[in-house]
């Protein structure tokens, strides 16, 4: 199992789209065999979720997401768990693993999310 988290500095971002960075972990027999950070390639309508799911990624995790990206992830049948923002990344992945991982508030509704990150350098 591949799992993508949207991360900022060691912890799981509020924001799926506009985070500065993904986490991806491969888990193997319940064990994280590699993990390595990508930066976000940057924040378009409908990329992102294609871009991972490309990568692999079998489970998202972030903190909010909004419900455009969920779809495209159900059409994908990736899993997605929202409302872990500001979780670290090490504790996010080791609940996953384990099964104990609870989706929390998704913070993301629409009009909201005008966050961080790549699309907002021109703004």
């Amino acid at each position: 199992m591949k799992v993508a988290i949207s991360t900022d500095s060691g912890k799981v971002s509020g924001h799926f789209g506009r985070c500065p960075e993904f986490t991806l972990a491969e888990v193997k027999d319940g064990e994280i065999t590699e993990k390595e950070v990508i930066e976000n390639p940057g924040h378009k309508p409908g990329f992102i979720p294609k871009f991972l799911n490309e990568n692999g990624a079998d489970m998202i995790i972030a903190g909010g997401i909004g419900r455009k990206a969920i779809s495209m992830f159900d059409d994908f049948d990736v899993d997605v768990v929202s409302g872990c923002g500001g979780e670290g990344v090490d504790d996010v992945l080791e609940k996953a693993v384990n099964g104990e991982l609870e989706e929390g508030a998704n913070p993301c509704s629409p009009g909201e999310g005008k966050g961080y990150g790549k699309s907002r350098e021109d703004k």
